[in-house]
């Protein structure tokens, strides 16, 4: 296919899956998922062979879960809108608020769904900032000081999100600090919900570790039903976005192949965070080596300056036309592409089981200009 395309590989999803559903079966827990990372809703028949719920952060994706889905979403926003607050409410089976103000200004409105509080244990290992929902100044959440030693007798739940792709012993230490601030309101509640960042589906993740830390705070908190939502882990390295070389330009001995992709308008993580993509057949190199033979900056085909990355090694000369493949770029790439410059979005594709690959979407003219229509 001469088409940039991401291609989402139906066995590794459904390894994915299969993995979830085995920790969410064996410590006893609803492992949801989060649409932020992944709402590929051509897919959702495959998710709901393996999971019941998913999670929504705004109307949007709260409509999404309950029509495409056909299940009531586990809704938390950092702010519900007068607007659109009682659809949400119509398409949730719970609403977290973000702030006590909130609560006040909308749970009245919401008595056919169990209600929760988002809360900050003001602990977390997450070293970048942007990513750091605990970070000094947070909008994210209620500290322990700020809540009344007798919750709202309509509160049920507390949801708790400080991980971002972390690892079993991360959210052990967390839930140290998690408890030590607000273990004295766990007997007012039915649920907690421990958010995202708990990659799972990652080759070195312990996962027994993970198991054996959610049964023994279950031993301590019986009553307590146990939620996670992670993003993604349901969708890791599940598939790439196959792009094209359409061009190789040359400035002060810096080669750059130019491709039929954008970093971004279809890889924006790569531009706005510290995330490097892996790229198959080719080596990640320092800058000083940018100059060297077989060494090229990936450029995309925008108009934005610094709409590249680079260096890359690879074993060959590029040449026009040929395959480059950005591996595991299927989760949060997927959901957060744009069409700056009017740059087509790549096709998406589902390679299934039997080795044939069904085009679930293409974009054209018409998907830019209705965004504005």
């Amino acid at each position: 296919m001469n088409t940039p395309i991401y291609i989402i590989e139906e066995t590794k999803l459904r390894r994915n899956l299969s993995l979830i559903a085995e920790v969410a079966a064996k410590a006893d827990i609803e492992v949801i998922l989060a649409f932020k990372a992944f709402a590929l809703w051509k897919t959702f028949p495959i998710f709901r062979e393996y999971i019941n719920s998913t999670t929504a952060s705004s109307l949007s994706e709260a409509r999404l879960a309950f029509e495409e889905f056909k299940a009531p979403a586990h809704t938390y926003s950092p702010a519900y809108t007068e607007e659109e607050f009682p659809e949400i409410v119509k398409c949730s089976s719970h609403i977290t608020f973000n702030s006590l103000s909130q609560y006040e200004r909308f749970h009245e409105l919401a008595k056919t769904v169990s209600l929760g509080l988002r809360v900050n244990p003001e602990y977390s290992e997450v070293s970048t900032l942007l990513y750091n929902p605990c970070a000094p100044g947070t909008r994210f959440g209620i500290t322990a000081d700020k809540l009344p030693e007798q919750l709202p007798a309509d509160i049920e739940g507390f949801h708790c999100h400080t991980l971002c792709e972390s690892g079993p012993d991360v959210f052990q230490r967390t839930l140290v600090h998690i408890e030590e601030k607000f273990a004295k309101w766990f007997p007012q509640l039915k649920w907690i919900n421990f958010g995202g960042g708990h990659l799972m589906t990652r080759k070195d993740y312990d996962v027994e570790l993970l198991i054996n830390i959610i049964k023994d705070f279950k031993k301590c908190y019986p009553w307590l039903k146990i939620i996670l939502e992670p993003g993604s882990a349901f969708a890791w390295q599940t598939g790439p976005l196959v792009s094209h070389v359409v061009d190789i330009v040359e400035d002060k001995g810096i080669k750059t192949a130019i491709l039929d992709v954008s970093f971004t308008c279809h890889m924006p993580d790569c531009l706005e965070m510290p995330y490097m993509p892996e790229v198959r057949g080719a080596e990640i190199v320092d800058m000083e080596k940018a100059t060297e033979p077989m060494t090229y900056r990936l450029g995309g085909n925008s108009c934005l300056s610094g709409d590249f990355m680079g260096s890359w090694l690879f074993d060959h000369e590029l040449k026009v036309g040929e395959e480059i493949i950005f591996e595991d770029m299927i989760h949060y790439t997927t959901v957060k592409t744009c069409t700056f410059n009017g740059i087509s979005h790549p096709a998406i594709g589902m390679l299934h089981a039997n080795g044939k690959l069904e085009i679930l979407r293409r974009f054209g003219y018409e998907d830019y200009r209705n965004r504005m229509d």
